[in-house]
């Protein structure tokens, strides 16, 4: 006869190391013990642990989202939302870098060049058609440092805002929390991007300058100091790209909610391609927006980091310089219809690339939901 062979006793671990357990995977402000756990252990014959009290009940997070766990909005996170929002910068401003050179141009030099074919059809003739790539290794170095704390930026303090409300009160706050979270990221972002931003500026108003970036970058330092080379455009690049990317992140937030409910889905309903399509569509109504609200910065920002504009004041001396002898109209239009094209599908381009990437390292990107309708989550 075979000898049966009796099993030990199960054994449940104390509260401390089953709520150690539960931390490593889920914020401590996601779940509290509750009445049902108390029943499950009592029926497996072991006394409830201290603190499991039939009156705790669930506890939902605080943010306005639907987070399964720490993992999912950690910092692992937040450097994939980097890695994406650095390539989609990269590769967007990059592939543009011909329409820049042109827009560059227009704005420095109104009366030679008069238009965007005009300005393509005059670059070529006198210089050739590598002249139209003057800046690319700034601009693409430059764009992926700053894309990758723009966007990593945004959607840490978006979520962190998150983090702090309800989740009535974050979606009713989605807009201002897209506002603040893009000003506080681009304003980051920006001490790193105005360096390049001066550097690609200064090949393209002056293509002979130099052979390269770092040679660029290494005479102006020599010629005019740190802060007066790379920091004089510091004010106007933050007039620029601030209201920029606050318009960029807030209307294409509010563009692809009304994107969502015409086709009567939600994020989390949409395949992969439709979401990258309302991103596309969005990103474009946003980057025309933008570019309308930040194009009189980004007119001065040109102007400045010109050898010689606005005279040999100080950067506000010459910026006001700048603005009088330009004139407001100009300031507003010069070179516009230019960047409203280029802006307009870079930032499509941004969104729609952000999507694919960050589909393609696994990580879900956050949105915002509508607490009142359980079936958005």
């Amino acid at each position: 006869r075979e000898a049966v062979r009796i099993l030990p006793k199960p054994t449940f671990a104390s509260q401390e190391e089953t709520m150690h357990g539960f931390k490593s995977y889920f914020p401590s402000s996601l779940y509290t013990p509750t009445a049902a756990s108390a029943v499950v252990a009592a029926k497996a014959g072991a006394a409830p642990a201290a603190g499991f009290a039939p009156s705790m009940t669930f506890q939902h997070p605080a943010a306005g989202f639907m987070a399964a766990s720490k993992q999912e909005y950690g910092m692992d996170y937040f450097l994939k939302g980097a890695l994406a929002g650095g390539i989609c910068c990269s590769v967007t401003h990059g592939a543009l870098t011909p329409v820049d050179v042109v827009k560059t141009r227009i704005q420095l030099e109104p009366t030679k060049y008069t238009g965007m074919m005009q300005g393509f059809n005059k670059v070529i003739a006198e210089e050739g058609a590598g002249a139209l790539l003057t800046g690319l290794g700034p601009t693409a170095f430059g764009y992926f440092v700053q894309g990758w704390f723009k966007f990593g930026g945004v959607e840490y303090f978006k979520i962190q805002a998150a983090n702090s409300m309800t989740p009535q009160q974050t979606w009713d706050n989605r807009n201002s929390i897209y506002l603040g979270a893009s000003a506080a990221a681009e304003f980051i972002a920006d001490i790193f991007l105005c360096p390049l931003e001066a550097t690609r500026i200064r090949l393209v108003s002056n293509p002979t300058y130099s052979s390269s970036m770092i040679g660029a970058m290494t005479k102006m330092a020599g010629e005019e100091g740190v802060i007066s080379a790379f920091y004089s455009g510091f004010g106007p690049i933050l007039a620029k790209q601030v209201p920029y990317t606050m318009a960029k992140f807030a209307v294409q937030g509010i563009a692809a909610e009304k994107i969502y409910e015409s086709i009567g889905k939600t994020p989390k309903t949409c395949t992969q391609s439709e979401n990258v399509s309302v991103s596309l569509m969005s990103g474009v109504i946003a980057g025309v927006t933008a570019a309308i609200i930040s194009h009189p910065a980004d007119t001065l920002l040109s102007k400045i980091n010109k050898a010689g504009a606005g005279g040999s004041g100080g950067m506000l001396s010459r910026l006001g310089n700048i603005a009088a002898e330009t004139g407001l109209w100009k300031l507003c239009t010069q070179g516009l219809p230019a960047r409203c094209v280029m802006i307009g599908t870079l930032t499509a381009g941004q969104f729609g690339i952000f999507d694919i990437v960050m589909n393609a390292v696994g990580a879900s990107k956050f949105h915002f939901h509508d607490p009142s309708k359980p079936d958005d989550h």
